[in-house]
C-alpha cells in the first residue's frame, strides 16, 4: 500500500513523496479515508490542511482548511523570541495565523501570551491552539483589536506579516495562493506595506526595553532594516541558512 500512495504523490509532483505518504496513511481512518486524502493531496491542496496540522518547533499545531501555513523558517523567530523570555513576560503575537508562534512561546513557562489576526479562520484555528494554554487571541487589523491594557507592556512583539509582493503572488507554489488566504500573503507593492503599519505604532505596545521580531526576506533586509531605525527600535540580524529564514531583532530604548 505505502508503495501505491508514494507513486500517486511522486506522479503529482510532491517532491517529499515518502513523508507524507507516511504521514497521510498514519492520519487516515482507513482505506476509504487514505483515497480521498491522497486525491485531496494530489490535486494540490496543501498537506497540512488534509492532516489538520503542522510540526513546528516540535509540537503539532492545528491548522484548518484556508487557514495559513506556519512555515519552518518561523521556526527563527520562535528561538530568537525565547532567548528574550523572562519569567513573566508578556508576550504578542502579531499576524498569528494559526497562532503557531505564540502557542510554542506559551509552552515554554510562566507567560503572559496575546495572538491576533485580521482573517477569522485564522483566529478560530490560534483560539484551538493557543487558549488551552491560557493565552488570549483577537480578531482584528493589527493593534485595533487589543485591549488597552497591554499598552506599554509587551516584551516580546513576534511578527510574522504577510510580505510577498504583490506581483510575486502569481508566482508562488498552486497550494499556497490557491489555498491559502490572499490577506495573509499579500504585502503591497514592494511587500512592506503591513510592516511598515505595525512597525509605525510599535512604540505604543512594547514596554521599555522590549524586543520587536520581524521576518523578512534578504532583498527586504535592508529596507526593513531602515524601518526598524526610523521607529527608534536599533536592529540586529537573525539567520538560519537551512531553513532559508532571516529576521530583524530591534530593542526599544
Amino acid at each position: 500500500m505505502r508503495a501505491d500512495v508514494i507513486t500517486r504523490l511522486r506522479a503529482a509532483g510532491c517532491v517529499f513523496a515518502e513523508d507524507e505518504a507516511d504521514l497521510l496513511i498514519a492520519s487516515a481512518a482507513g482505506p476509504d479515508e487514505l483515497d480521498v486524502m491522497i486525491t485531496r493531496r494530489v490535486g494540490g491542496l496543501p498537506l497540512e490542511h488534509i492532516v489538520g496540522f503542522a510540526e513546528f518547533c516540535g509540537r503539532r499545531i492545528a491548522v484548518d482548511p484556508g487557514v495559513f501555513v506556519p512555515r519552518r523558517r518561523t521556526e527563527l523567530l520562535v528561538e530568537e523570541a525565547a532567548k528574550l523570555l523572562r519569567q513573566g513576560s508578556v508576550v504578542l503575537d502579531l499576524c498569528c495565523g494559526s497562532g503557531a508562534a505564540a502557542t510554542v512561546l506559551a509552552g515554554y513557562g510562566d507567560y503572559e501570551v496575546h495572538a491576533a489576526d485580521i482573517e477569522p479562520a485564522a483566529v478560530a484555528c490560534a483560539r484551538r491552539n493557543l487558549e488551552p494554554l491560557g493565552g488570549h487571541v483577537y480578531e482584528g487589523d493589527l493593534y485595533e483589536p487589543l485591549p488597552s491594557s497591554l499598552r506599554g507592556r509587551v516584551d516580546v512583539l513576534v511578527v510574522n506579516v504577510p510580505y510577498v509582493p504583490t506581483e510575486a503572488i502569481a508566482l508562488m507554489p498552486p497550494e499556497a495562493r490557491l489555498h491559502e488566504p490572499a490577506v495573509a500573503l499579500d504585502g503591497g507593492a514592494d511587500g512592506l506595506d503591513i510592516a511598515r503599519r505595525m512597525l509605525a505604532g510599535a512604540g505604543d505596545w512594547l514596554a521599555p526595553q522590549g524586543h520587536l521580531l520581524l521576518e523578512t526576506s534578504d532583498e527586504q533586509l535592508a529596507e526593513s532594516c531602515e524601518l526598524f531605525r526610523a521607529a527608534g527600535l536599533g536592529p540586529r540580524v537573525a539567520r538560519c541558512d537551512d531553513r532559508g529564514a532571516v529576521a530583524v531583532v530591534g530593542r526599544r530604548d
